[in-house]
């Protein structure tokens, strides 16, 4: 397993899924990591060109329903067009309370999958809550976790 660096992000050993964590100085950049590390999953996000730009707002009873909400929301892309996506862009994570959701606004740039390409590494199927957690840790970097079904 690679040693933890901020930001970034690896895959860590799961059942029969894939654990994602990611780190940022900033909660947004630790989720712009974790997508990443999403779409890692599925290919080699450094092949991909940022042909389309799509502007991702979602909103969530909670921090983690709102990280699950905007996951699902990107593999919705993938599942219905056909498009991956290497540069994501967290440009706002807004708090919630009692009167008003959580709300994330957002950029993600890429493309279609092209086989010729773009390396067909695993499908990731859905976002899950499983092992989710978003914390500051000690040194001041942002941890964000999750398992992805695959």
């Amino acid at each position: 397993m690679s040693e933890r660096k901020c930001p970034g992000w690896r895959h860590s050993e799961h059942t029969a899924d894939v654990l994602i964590e990611a780190w940022g100085r900033t909660l947004e950049e630790s989720l712009e990591e974790a997508a990443r590390a999403v779409y890692e999953v599925i290919t080699d996000t450094s092949k991909i060109k940022p042909h389309v730009k799509i502007e991702v707002e979602t909103e969530g009873i909670d921090l983690y329903n709102l990280i699950y909400r905007w996951i699902e929301a990107m593999l919705a892309y993938t599942d219905s067009e056909g498009l991956v996506f290497g540069l994501f862009r967290v440009c706002r994570v807004e708090e919630g309370d009692d009167e008003k959701p959580w709300r994330i606004q957002s950029i993600i740039w890429g493309e279609k999958f092209d086989p010729e390409r773009h390396e067909h590494r695993t499908i990731v199927k859905a976002m899950t809550y499983a092992q989710m957690e978003v914390k500051r840790e000690g040194d001041g970097c942002w941890k964000t976790q999750f398992v992805v079904d695959i």
